[in-house]
């Protein structure tokens, strides 16, 4: 059997560096994070502000439009839109349901416009009572209700034809004496453009980040322009107005286009120059991050909002510079309560001397930054009690796994079948060994699901790098002094290891996938080659 003196230099040689290594990394990448970013300053003339913000209530904890039994109260609805009423002139709804038909008598009231929206969809009832509702609170506010835009996208989820679009719109139009419209995204209008016909104008959604294609924040601008022109052209002599635009403060990058605070401001400050410069009537999306749309959208989803959910402050300045971060306290902290806890930890073995001591430091420090690096990351992306359990629970094997490598005594590892085999013996002894083969298999397992879904299904997907990042640097040194011989290790480190280059190859400048691609080839490669090394023996 072999013992912690036999490989003690080396793997606390190997874990020292490599960790030392990884804090200097993180800790490079979080300066750059707090570096503040010099653009375009938005100026705007005395009194104006912002043409128009999507507007949904739904920023509250639990609130969801899904929730058939949820009203939003009246007095949430005055907090929002005083809170709006001091960037925009105009708020733009998506339906009138759900306390929603009170906002053009609160809007009033705090001096901005409504973009009145009826939502269509399958249902042909309750289409029919959403315009019911829509053209009468159109026709009692007409002072205020800019214009009634009949479904939003219904072409793009192909929930009716055009036909049936073309009859909604007609009908509404004969009920009311406010403008009406139909928002799609523009591809999808140029496709259908007989709609123009029925319609006052055309409202168009350019969506840089959605786009098939996606395109990076130093060419958005240039593509707006382009489709816009294009739209413009397309539909000459017809009022066009850009019924959405804007960019995520978070979540997934989508090839070149990288989610951001930064990137948001930038676009916002830059756009709306354009757009002013040009005469160009806009909406922008949206007032307020919502968060229930992570379910629908993944992270990326919820935070397009220009207010913060839970303050309703601005997230950005229009003018001045804007950093990602505006202080490391939290980060600073964790690092060294992690820190303090492995030197506690390695304290408590006489074996290995300073050496090791150090790397226990340096794991700690490391494990403690990335574990507050994760908890950011949660509170942004977990959806539900589901993702909670069961994400939390791989993070903390994590944490675990870290602690039991330096309780480690240098036993061999067993696979996690034979672990599992051993600590269900009563008369067997328990061992720290015993359970770092039972994390190592099981974050293999978690690490190999995880890989495999965002390989086959990665539009809404996050890159899980903060979730595996601490137990991949501990298991790509271990995974060297202590080969893995289990049949379900091996099936799963294939099968990280095929997943995240497969995920790799379609976006291979996306930084988020390169982080993941490396993080899975360090919890798979060592399973893999020490393997193959002893089959060739």
């Amino acid at each position: 059997m072999s013992t912690l003196r036999d490989k003690s230099r080396p793997l606390w040689l190997s874990v020292l560096l490599s960790q030392l290594a990884l804090l200097i990394g993180l800790f490079v990448w979080l300066a750059g994070e707090m570096r503040p970013v010099y653009m375009h300053d938005l100026q705007l003339s005395a009194g104006e502000k912002l043409k128009c913000v999507s507007y949904a209530p739904y920023h509250h904890p639990g609130q969801t439009p899904f929730d058939a039994q949820l009203r939003i109260s009246p007095e949430q609805i005055s907090t929002d839109l005083r809170a709006l009423a001091r960037i925009t002139d105009c708020v733009r709804l998506y339906s009138v349901d759900q306390g929603l038909e009170q906002v053009p008598e609160i809007a009033r009231s705090v001096g901005i416009k409504v973009l009145l929206g009826a939502w269509i969809g399958y249902d042909v009832d309750k289409n029919a009572a959403e315009l019911d509702r829509a053209i009468a609170l159109a026709n009692a506010n007409a002072d205020v209700v800019r214009a009634l835009i009949v479904g939003n996208e219904v072409l793009l989820r192909r929930e009716r034809t055009e036909d049936e679009m073309r009859a909604l719109i007609r009908s509404t139009k004969a009920r009311t004496t406010v403008p009406v419209t139909y928002a799609d995204v523009w591809e999808f209008w140029t496709r259908h453009d007989s709609l123009a016909q029925e319609v006052d104008f055309v409202t168009v959604h350019i969506l840089p980040f959605w786009e098939d294609d996606p395109v990076d924040i130093e060419h958005a601008l240039e593509h707006v322009i382009a489709t816009r022109s294009h739209v413009g052209e397309h539909f000459a002599g017809k009022p066009i107005l850009i019924g959405e635009t804007g960019w995520p403060s978070a979540g997934r990058q989508r090839q070149a286009s990288r989610p951001a605070l930064v990137n948001q401001a930038r676009y916002v400050r830059e756009f709306v120059h354009q757009a002013h410069a040009r005469g160009w009537d806009y909406n922008l999306i949206e007032a307020i991050d919502q968060p229930w749309k992570r379910a629908l959208e993944g992270t990326v989803g919820g935070f397009w909002g220009m207010l913060d959910a839970s303050t309703l402050a601005p997230k950005f300045a229009l003018a001045g510079p804007v950093a990602e971060r505006t202080n490391l306290r939290g980060l600073v902290v964790g690092a060294i309560v992690g820190a303090l806890s492995g030197l506690l930890l390695g304290m408590r073995r006489a074996s290995g001397g300073l050496l090791r001591r150090a790397a226990l430091v340096m794991l700690g420090a490391s494990s403690g930054l990335i574990a507050v690096l994760h908890a950011e990351h949660a509170q942004l992306a977990y959806r539900n009690a589901l993702e909670w359990s069961v994400l939390g629970a791989v993070a903390v094997l994590g944490v675990l796994l870290a602690a039991a490598l330096a309780l480690w005594r240098g036993e061999a590892i067993p696979d996690a079948a034979s672990a599992w085999s051993d600590l269900r013996k009563r008369d067997a002894p328990f061992s720290m060994a015993q359970v770092l083969g039972l994390l190592r298999g099981f974050i293999l397992f978690a690490a190999a699901i995880a890989a495999v879904l965002l390989w086959v299904d990665s539009r809404y997907r996050d890159f899980p790098v903060l979730l595996y990042l601490s137990p991949a640097a501990v298991l790509g040194v271990l995974g060297w002094v202590e080969a893995t011989r289990g049949r379900a290790e091996r099936i799963c480190a294939a099968l990280i290891a095929m997943a995240v280059l497969g995920r790799y190859l379609p976006e291979p400048a996306n930084p988020q996938a390169i982080a993941w691609l490396l993080t899975g080839l360090v919890l798979a490669l060592p399973v893999l080659l020490a393997r193959a090394r002893k089959h060739e023996k």
